[in-house]
């Protein structure tokens, strides 16, 4: 898969995101089913702070010359939500209350910086002959790295509108 139709999917998926955050109440966005279950809130941070390890992760990846020998991961498992994921510590959410405006700036901002450092690549190809270190994947290709993050969004959009559908 291209980077200009990975590029579009980022797009697509975000808009999405972003279409239901806006729609939502504080108190919609902050309810918790039970104690062990994310809000719709703590949701987004998850995927703001997951896309800013994952900028870092793809500018670490960017700074080592050597081409890869990994080959590309199938990532469409990720949508499957019969499978629960835990995530790694450093993307947890806490149990800050948000505001919708507020998380829809944060999360316009880890896409700002995804963009700027996609943009700012000499050669974008070279997203396929590097690899980074991935803590539940292992040895990835930074291409698989941008791409896992549109299909780990639509993941959780999925978890978004069950939450949503079960509190009606």
């Amino acid at each position: 898969m291209e980077l200009l139709e990975i590029n579009q999917n980022l797009r697509e998926t975000r808009n999405e995101l972003l279409g239901i955050l806006k729609r939502l109440t504080k108190d919609e966005l902050n309810q918790r089913k039970d104690s062990l279950s994310w809000s719709i809130g703590q949701i987004g941070q998850h995927l703001f702070k997951t896309e800013e390890v994952y900028v870092a992760a793809i500018k670490r990846g960017l700074k080592n010359n050597e081409s890869s020998i990994t080959e590309s991961k199938p990532l469409d498992f990720l949508l499957n939500r019969s499978k629960k994921r835990v995530a790694p510590d450093i993307v947890n959410p806490t149990d800050d209350i948000f505001e919708a405006d507020e998380l829809i700036e944060k999360l316009n901002q880890s896409r700002r910086n995804l963009e700027e450092t996609l943009n700012n690549m000499e050669d974008q190809t070279e997203l396929s002959r590097r690899h980074f270190v991935h803590p539940v994947f292992k040895n990835m290709l930074l291409i698989d790295w941008v791409r896992s993050l549109y299909l780990h969004e639509q993941r959780h959009i999925r978890q978004i509108e069950e939450i949503i559908n079960e509190s009606k």
